[in-house]
């Protein structure tokens, strides 16, 4: 295994003088502490520490004071750090939050000033461009991300149907299954990215620019909301708030839309079971993929008035070219971007099962994935949609006369 390829001159020699002639010959390591900062489960918790462990025995000089929680914690927290100029000196973030945090492009460092001690050879200048804002270079991506179709094929074999292609499709599965099975499932997210691609291939349009401005109009957020009903009620879905991974691991559910980097989690437990998941093409309505949209999984930043730069791409580049990095994560976080990476996943025969399957779907399909605006993640967006569907299923307002309000709450809010 290669070693990180910049590897600290830590050992400093001191010499002090004493009485007399002696000469007392000293080594003493100085060391220069950064903090990093990241989120997920237990797995990536140990993975990452015990990387980082490696990662200081390679530059003694260098201490990594570690930050890490599960989503919802790290998601608030960074809320009050970055208002607060508290975050940490390197951090994982969230795609859309480059537009939220550094609109003009000085919420984070400049990486692209690091180049001595970062390697960018391994990325190419279409990946790194979904990092740089307004000319800067806020973050680099991790692994690419797509919305991405699981299809529990054992199922839809036990009905005698063949693996979805267009929205219709899952219409017509739910028609066979009749209520036994839902033929798909989906998270509010997931609900509402599939439902902007149904009703953007319908009208040929998307649904805002990379600015922000909302696109659609009234009629078309009127379909958004009918659309979800009819999922719903047609037994397509479920609710998404009745939404349980549990349920595709006993296969109650038989196809799930989730994000490519998602797929162990979500899927694994089914395959466990014995079941057959396959990744399917993404969902048309006559074989155009439109609105439907790649992104980075997530992204490394370095906090705009770092300390230490040297130190912060130095562990950068650990984190996303070394070997050693490699193997410990593996594609616990989507299939590397660095190409220097993936050759060694490669060459080490670990690039395999339902995620690599979802990359590869991916890659061949990359010239026709849209690149998402960060702005069509805002939690407020889906928040404020999911509630106005919720009324309209519940018959507690109509779809028609809701869709003017929803709007212009969507405008407001986009």
């Amino acid at each position: 295994m290669k070693l990180s390829k910049f590897i600290s001159l830590a050992v400093i020699p001191v010499i002090l003088s004493g009485c007399g002639n002696d000469i007392v010959v000293t080594n003493q390591t100085q060391q220069t502490e950064i903090s990093f900062s990241w989120w997920g489960n237990d797995a990536r918790h140990d993975y990452t520490l015990a990387a980082i462990a490696e990662f200081e025995k390679l530059h003694p000089d260098i201490k990594v004071k570690c930050h890490y929680s599960e989503w919802s914690g790290y998601q608030a927290r960074n809320n009050v750090q970055m208002v607060s100029h508290t975050e940490s000196d390197v951090m994982q973030i969230n795609y859309a939050w480059i537009s939220q945090y550094s609109h003009d492009g000085t919420g984070y460092y400049d990486i692209s000033q690091l180049g001595d001690y970062f390697d960018f050879t391994t990325f190419s200048d279409e990946d790194l461009e979904y990092g740089i804002q307004n000319g800067k270079m806020n973050a680099i991506p991790i692994a690419l991300n797509t919305m991405t179709v699981y299809i529990n094929e054992t199922i839809y074999d036990d009905y005698g149907l063949d693996i979805p292609e267009t929205f219709d499709d899952f219409f017509k599965a739910a028609e066979v299954m009749n209520g036994e099975r839902y033929p798909m499932s989906m998270s509010e997210k997931s609900a509402w990215f599939f439902i902007i691609a149904y009703v953007g291939q319908l009208k040929g349009k998307d649904f805002m620019d990379n600015d922000g401005n909302i696109l659609f109009d009234e009629s078309d957020i009127q379909l958004m909301i009918e659309t979800y009903c009819n999922l719903i009620n047609k037994k397509v879905i479920p609710q998404v708030e009745h939404f349980e991974k549990a349920e595709i691991t006993s296969g109650n559910y038989a196809g799930v839309l989730a994000w490519l980097s998602d797929a162990s989690s979500y899927c694994n437990g089914a395959v466990d079971n014995g079941y057959k998941i396959t990744i399917a093409d993404y969902t048309t309505i006559d074989g155009k993929l439109q609105s439907w949209y790649a992104k980075p999984a997530t992204m490394y930043a370095i906090r705009k008035d770092i300390e230490h730069p040297k130190e912060a791409a130095m562990l950068l580049d650990y984190l996303l070219n070394s070997d050693e990095m490699a193997e410990y994560q593996q594609i616990e976080k989507g299939i590397p971007i660095s190409s220097s990476q993936r050759e060694y996943l490669e060459e080490n025969n670990l690039l395999e099962g339902v995620q690599y399957d979802a990359f590869v779907k991916m890659n061949d399909k990359k010239d026709e994935l849209e690149i998402i605006s960060p702005y069509l993640e805002n939690e407020d967006l889906i928040d404020a949609f999911m509630e106005v569907c919720n009324e309209v299923l519940y018959e507690k307002a109509d779809a028609k006369e809701q869709a003017g309000t929803l709007l212009e709450t969507l405008k407001s809010l986009g």
